[in-house]
This record gives structure tokens, C-alpha cells and sequence, in this order.
């Protein structure tokens, strides 16, 4: 029985920890949701918007969002974009925002059965508009070829391997935007954050399109980023 089906009919047991009881108990949700600050990579690859994440991608977090996106667990996507609106919330203030995905490989999206960052996207939006924050989500951003598996390159390796990967599709409208004006500003969100090669390379597709890109948001982010307010130790 697929495991999104498993959710429905039996009782939740936490992403996170497994406690019993709900899909993310309340002390895995308070570390999902209960920090979200600036968090970019450090060293930063050139081009990266300012990074924003709810939470470090260790523990109850990463177990959570491997759930989501590799074990079938989609119902796992409404606490997942609650933390992701939060973080655009935090990094955005309060003025209008459009969120574009960072999209999936299509070999990605058959091999798990979905597309995890559109719907997450598609969630935050919804829970900013629910709180009267104007917010749409548009998936401007398409794969263009075929990128190997990230895992296990350095940060330049990650840089070579996206090169190039992106390109800028029409949106919902049917037409690239290619001036927000003053009416809203262009968040890249993502699930997790590592070494910002991906952003900064999808920002770059963007800015190719005449789009300009200030911030980023994410969930989660691995720990090679550097606290603003530590820039300024002795």
C-alpha cells in the first residue's frame, strides 16, 4: 500500500521521531518551525540571493523532509510549507512576494510520483495570502538537460554540474514577467540549501530573463552557513 495511502487509514506516527499520534508532533514541529533567520552558505557561490531557512537540516528536519520527498509521505507537505512561509516571512518583510520553485529533474518527478518543491510553493503561498500577505507562486523555471546526482561534490563540482540547467518558461498568465516594479519581489524557494550552487544558478536563469532575483527561502539548510550577527566577532 503506497505510503501516502498508510497516512490516511492508519494512526500518524511523527516524521520526525515517530512518536505516535500526528504527522509532526509538537516538539519536531517547534524545530521545524521555530527559528527561521537568514541562512546563507558560507563560502557563497557568485549570484546567490540572500538565503532564508526555517530550520538547520539535521535531526527531526531532515528525517521529515527525506519523508516528504523520498519515502512518499506527501501529506507531509502542509507542515513542510508552513516552515517554508515562515522563512519567506522573515526574509521578505512584509512586502508582496512571488515564489518560484526550483523545479525537478522529470526523471526525479516519475521516479518519486510527484513534484516536491511545486507543492510546497504552492502551500506557502497560500498560507501568506491566508494572513492577508498578497503571494502568488509561478513556476517560471524549467530543466533544460539532464544533471547528475549532487551528492558527494564539492561545492565547485555542484557549480559545473548545474551550469547551464535552467531555463525561463511562461508562467501561470502565460507570459515571462520581466518587471515585478514595486508590486512584489521574486523569492527562489527550494527545500534545502547546501551550497547554494542551485540557487545561485537557477537566480542566474532569472537575471537572464530580465528578472530580478533578491532572496531565496528554503525549509532547511545544511550547516556551512555563517550567523550575520557572528560576522561582527572579533
Amino acid at each position: 500500500m503506497p505510503t501516502a495511502l498508510l497516512d490516511l487509514v492508519l494512526p500518524p506516527r511523527c516524521a520526525g521521531c515517530d512518536a505516535a499520534g500526528a504527522l509532526v508532533c509538537p516538539r519536531c514541529a517547534a524545530l521545524l518551525h521555530g527559528e527561521p533567520e537568514r541562512r546563507t552558505p558560507d563560502p557563497s557561490p557568485p549570484g546567490l540571493p540572500e538565503c532564508w531557512s526555517a530550520a538547520d537540516y539535521t535531526g527531526a528536519v531532515r528525517r521529515a523532509l527525506l519523508a516528504y520527498k523520498e519515502q512518499g509521505r506527501t501529506a507531509l507537505a502542509a507542515p513542510l510549507a508552513g516552515a517554508l512561509a515562515l522563512a519567506v516571512a522573515e526574509g521578505a518583510g512584509r512586502r508582496p512576494v512571488v515564489l518560484v520553485p526550483v523545479p525537478s529533474s522529470r526523471l526525479a518527478g516519475r521516479r518519486r510520483g510527484h513534484d516536491p518543491v511545486n507543492r510546497l510553493a504552492d502551500l506557502a503561498a497560500a498560507y501568506l495570502r491566508a494572513a492577508g500577505w498578497p503571494a502568488t507562486a509561478e513556476r517560471l523555471l524549467l530543466q533544460r538537460r539532464r544533471v547528475a546526482d549532487q551528492a558527494g561534490l564539492s561545492s565547485s563540482q555542484r557549480a559545473a554540474n548545474l551550469s547551464g540547467a535552467f531555463r525561463v518558461t511562461a508562467g501561470r498568465n502565460g507570459a515571462v514577467p520581466r518587471s515585478w516594479g514595486g508590486s512584489g519581489v521574486v523569492v527562489l524557494v527550494d527545500d534545502i540549501v547546501t551550497t547554494g550552487a542551485t540557487l545561485a544558478e537557477a537566480a542566474r536563469a532569472l537575471r537572464a530573463a530580465g528578472i530580478t532575483v533578491p532572496l531565496a527561502a528554503t525549509v532547511a539548510a545544511t550547516r556551512r552557513w555563517e550567523r550575520a550577527s557572528d560576522r561582527h566577532r572579533g
